[in-house]
């Protein structure tokens, strides 16, 4: 309810709506309630006076029967004009109605229009970041492990020597060690378990602490109260600007400075390097950009060319979903 309050489009298309259609049926009513009983009143007149009763109607109050007769005329007269009053005004409430659907309309597409355009970056993000997961075991892992099957082919084939059969052993060893090495890497580049155990801030600690970097973090408030996928969009936000100053930077040290608060979160990843850094699309930053929006937060940049660089993320502590 309170995300729906805050919303824009209650206040400039639901409240104008709810208010004029309030104020014209009102006026509807009125226009009814007088207008007909005004008409029947005056119609009838002739029957009331045969009764002794003067039909008042506003300023007008029968004296004579003749003056009776002439009433009913007018009263189908004001019948008339009462009922083409209402037709109007139910035109002109039709027609503010109208009005604001088309205005509701018009955002309505362009929001359509700004989901269409970031689905499709998240999809080109994700496809991007498929991409990178495949490399890295290619590369990686699967490397390792198929490194290890030769060795132990070989170790089978010279077990009559038992010296070579120690050294394949080791290799094998070593081996198998960096193959579950790079697993880990990239499992923890998918989701790293300090973030779902200790929070966003311990994740964000280890992070610097892995990085080739020298990384002076500060951090200010509570992460408690962070929602999981806000807390994961910002420290991917943190992961790959590092890695961008690492590669790209020329300079060995950053600054991360995080304000988390109850309602939201923020965090400055900034560098003295190169600069000129941009958000193009289909970069690591422009899918950046896209998750931190997909839980209502935004990324900002500020690289100067030779003035280093400044990544910002903000979210609210909860997606607006």
């Amino acid at each position: 309810m309170s995300l729906r309050l805050r919303s824009k489009s209650v206040w400039r298309t639901d409240l104008p709506v709810f208010l004029v259609t309030l104020l014209l049926s009102a006026l509807s009513l009125l226009i009814s309630f007088f207008g007909f009983i005004g008409a029947a009143a005056l119609v009838f007149s002739p029957v009331f006076w045969a009764f002794d009763i003067a039909a008042q109607v506003g300023p007008f109050t029968p004296k004579s029967v003749q003056q009776t007769l002439l009433a009913v005329p007018a009263g189908i007269a004001l019948g008339a004009v009462t009922a083409s009053s209402l037709t109007g005004v139910s035109l002109l409430r039709d027609l503010l109605l109208r009005a604001f659907s088309r205005s509701r309309d018009s955002d309505l597409l362009a929001k359509l229009e700004e989901l269409r355009s970031s689905r499709a970056s998240l999809t080109a993000a994700f496809e991007i970041e498929r991409q990178r997961i495949e490399r890295d075991l290619h590369d990686g892992a699967q490397q390792e492990l198929v490194a290890v099957v030769m060795r132990l082919g070989m170790l089978e084939a010279a077990a009559a020597d038992h010296e070579r059969t120690v050294q394949l052993a080791r290799q094998a060893q070593a081996h198998a060690e960096r193959a579950l090495e790079r697993l880990r890497e990239t499992v923890r580049d998918i989701h790293p378990r300090e973030l779902s155990d200790l929070g966003l801030v311990a994740a964000v600690r280890e992070l610097a602490a892995r990085s080739p970097l020298r990384v002076e973090l500060t951090s200010n408030g509570d992460d408690s109260q962070l929602s999981s996928p806000t807390a994961t969009a910002v420290y991917f936000t943190v992961s790959e600007a590092l890695t961008n100053i690492a590669k790209h930077a020329g300079v060995d040290t950053a600054q991360i400075d995080m304000k988390c608060a109850k309602t939201s979160v923020k965090v400055r990843v900034r560098d003295d390097g190169t600069g000129g850094a941009r958000i193009d699309s289909g970069s690591g930053l422009a899918g950046l950009r896209e998750r931190m929006r997909s839980v209502g937060g935004d990324l900002e940049i500020l690289s100067p060319a030779g003035g280093g660089t400044e990544v910002t993320a903000s979210a609210p502590s909860q997606p607006p979903w």
